[in-house]
């Protein structure tokens, strides 16, 4: 069920991980260091990767790997959206993804790639097919964000809300399905690049959408899923019922789990991008679900 662990999200992007408290992500080294062990401890061949960057940055690869985390590695991943959020053209995908390659020996995968249908759907439609073509082949894993809508009532895990102005709002249009479940123009082309795409959908506690979820995925013809197991989530009440039944659900796939957000009673400052008080604690957490779903 597990095909791999990943350890945090976007650990370069201060929406994820807090820069003030971490300026050079050092304590984000020991971090995902300390939590990679774990999971080789737990189990001896899970694949674990590091959380997908964003932006794409070679430098945070080479302090990565110059402070050991990549030997508790076999993959990185990267994220991109030119469409909406980075200065750079969709045509550079394989030379962003040449950066990568040329500073790691390791699998460069794209654990997130999409389109905003915020300006229109026919944005998405064509951009979904022009990711296709630039990455197919090009990185052994590809995750497409996302299936559905973020719901209009939830908040977007990003740090500056409404400040961001359009770029906010951006992320509750990522979805192939609208937040009513309905499926908008770039559905069809997707499943014509199944299972080469896979899909990456983040599911919320005690997500409504999740069994539907299911259904949509096995109907398109996704074999490859990235979700999360949130070490915030874990502390609330019936979280593993929680957990158990999403995995439950997610059992015909091959499943990408990322551990990430802190808990705020654990973090140095109580927020989910800080760094945790006890190092420990997150590898014990990212152990114990490696335990539990790929044991």
């Amino acid at each position: 069920m597990l095909e791999a662990a990943m350890i945090w999200n976007e650990p370069n992007n201060k929406s994820h991980w807090d820069p003030e408290i971490d300026p050079d992500w050092v304590m984000f080294a020991d971090t995902a260091r300390l939590a990679g062990q774990a999971i080789r401890a737990e189990h001896s061949s899970l694949p674990r990767v590091l959380g997908g960057m964003s932006p794409i940055d070679p430098v945070f690869v080479m302090k990565m790997q110059q402070r050991g985390v990549l030997d508790q590695m076999e993959a990185v991943a990267v994220h991109g959206f030119p469409l909406d959020w980075n200065n750079w053209l969709i045509h550079e995908w394989p030379a962003k993804l040449k950066e990568i390659q040329a500073v790691t020996h390791l699998p460069v995968w794209v654990s997130e790639v999409g389109v905003s249908t915020f300006g229109a759907e026919e944005v998405q439609l064509w951009g979904l097919k022009r990711t296709a073509e630039l990455l197919i082949g090009q990185a052994p894993r590809i995750h497409w964000y996302s299936l559905y809508d973020l719901p209009m009532h939830w908040e977007a895990t990003t740090r500056h809300r409404e400040a961001e102005g359009s770029s906010y709002y951006r992320h509750f249009h990522m979805g192939l399905l609208r937040e009513d479940g309905t499926p908008k123009l770039a559905m069809e082309e997707f499943e014509k690049h199944t299972p080469h795409l896979g899909i990456c959908q983040w599911f919320h506690y005690q997500d409504h959408r999740l069994d539907d979820a299911v259904t949509w995925l096995k109907r398109l013809g996704v074999t490859h899923l990235r979700t999360g197991l949130s070490w915030a989530d874990s502390f609330r009440p019936d979280a593993l019922d929680w957990f158990d039944r999403q995995m439950e659900a997610l059992r015909d796939f091959q499943v990408t789990a990322t551990f990430c957000f802190t808990p705020e009673h654990r973090g140095i400052a109580p927020h989910h991008t800080s760094p945790p008080q006890v190092k420990e604690e997150f590898a014990e957490f990212c152990a114990s679900m490696v335990r539990r779903y790929a044991g």
